[in-house]
């Protein structure tokens, strides 16, 4: 019988370790206090494995707070909104090794991939990953988001978000985007061109194509 190591109605900060500057502090002052940074860049989120405490056959479910990290899709900048998005974490021990849930709700903001206009993309992530924890066991088995006994939090998140973006951030899903040959938004004024003159100076070869 599975038994369950369960934390309910709490909600957890785990480590906010600052990078790169120290990419494997715990993100703990000498003090204790958590040290934060305003920029979403240098925050990140890990988790000490070492404070799971189980056995095979064991679970542990926690909720948590994770440092979302932005995005940067053909040149324009996607911010997650809000920068911190709460997901529910669940450790497994398994005979072998451990296995990780990640689950979790996020939405970026940016340009419209047609008309650059405000566009919003709400994402559903439910991430899973195995990690061996034989010491001969090979690198397929172990997940690269854990790094000395940390699982990166951020990391995962950002990886699964990505993974979960449709194909196009638009502000609608019949967005006509910019008028090709002027620019102007097509969505607040529907036109047309009439067929661009030639330049003469090319009817020469324009001449010799046609032959």
């Amino acid at each position: 019988m599975c038994r369950w190591t369960v934390l309910r109605g709490t909600l957890l900060r785990p480590r906010i370790a600052l990078a790169p500057r120290a990419p494997a502090t715990n993100g703990y002052s000498d003090s204790g206090s958590l040290q934060r940074s305003p920029s979403y860049a240098e925050t990140m989120t890990t988790y000490p494995l070492r404070r799971l405490r189980l056995r095979l056959g064991d679970e542990h479910r926690e909720a948590v707070m994770i440092a979302l990290q932005p995005f940067d899709l053909g040149g324009e900048q996607y911010l997650p909104v809000p920068a911190e998005a709460e997901a529910a974490f669940e450790a497994q021990r398994a005979v072998s090794g451990d296995v990780f849930r990640l689950s979790f709700r996020a939405r970026l903001h940016g340009p419209c991939m047609r008309c650059l206009q405000d566009s919003v993309a709400d994402v559903t992530v439910d991430a899973r990953e195995y990690h061996a924890t034989a010491e001969d066991a090979p690198d397929e088995l172990r997940t690269e988001y854990v790094v000395d006994g940390e699982l990166q939090l951020s990391q995962w998140a950002r990886d699964s978000i990505a993974t979960a973006l449709p194909d196009q951030i638009l502000c609608r899903r019949d967005c006509a985007g910019l008028c090709p040959v002027c620019g102007k938004d097509l969505n607040d004024e529907p036109h047309g061109h009439d067929e661009t003159v030639a330049d003469p100076r090319w009817a020469a070869l324009e001449a010799l194509r046609e032959e």
